[in-house]
């Protein structure tokens, strides 16, 4: 996962920038494309904070998890307005980084919301990710693990 942000800050909610190799390095990332004006986005987003909280304020040690989110959103600031008024506290791709296309076509995004589970390597794990967490909340995280083939020592 880290070769696929190398060398392109990522975002923290409040507008921070952070190396996604320290960041990333070690966990299974949801590169969650989404936008504040969607609203299946709108429905699942809270459902996605839910998960991500329990996750990583409900499990010790925290579970090896992030969520990027890749913003379809109309312009910078209504990207600002949908992190701050729904978000859990994860990571974004910068509004006007041009990479957003190439990860949209990467991981054929022709509709969102879209939540691709992938592993440290950029490989999809699932690309199902909306419709397990629905389904199947937490227990989906195990699978995820498994299908990563790391961290077989955290349990949820």
């Amino acid at each position: 996962m880290v070769d696929v942000f190398s060398g392109r800050p990522l975002l923290t909610r409040d507008g921070h920038a952070v190396d996604p190799e320290e960041v990333l390095q070690n966990k299974i990332v949801g590169l969650y494309f989404s936008a504040g004006w969607c609203s299946p986005c709108r429905d699942f987003t809270p459902i996605l904070c839910d998960f991500y909280s329990e996750l990583l304020e409900g499990a010790r040690p925290p579970a090896p998890f992030e969520v990027v989110f890749i913003s379809s959103d109309r312009s910078p600031e209504e990207m600002v307005e949908y992190m701050h008024d729904m978000h859990g506290d994860w990571l974004a791709l910068p509004f006007h980084d041009p990479y957003k296309h190439d990860l949209k076509k990467k991981y054929n995004i022709t509709a969102i919301p879209k939540l691709v589970i992938v592993k440290q390597t950029g490989e999809v794990i699932t690309d199902k990710g909306r419709k397990q967490i629905r389904e199947r909340g937490l227990s989906c995280f195990q699978n995820w693990l498994e299908g990563a083939d790391v961290f077989q020592n955290f349990s949820n």
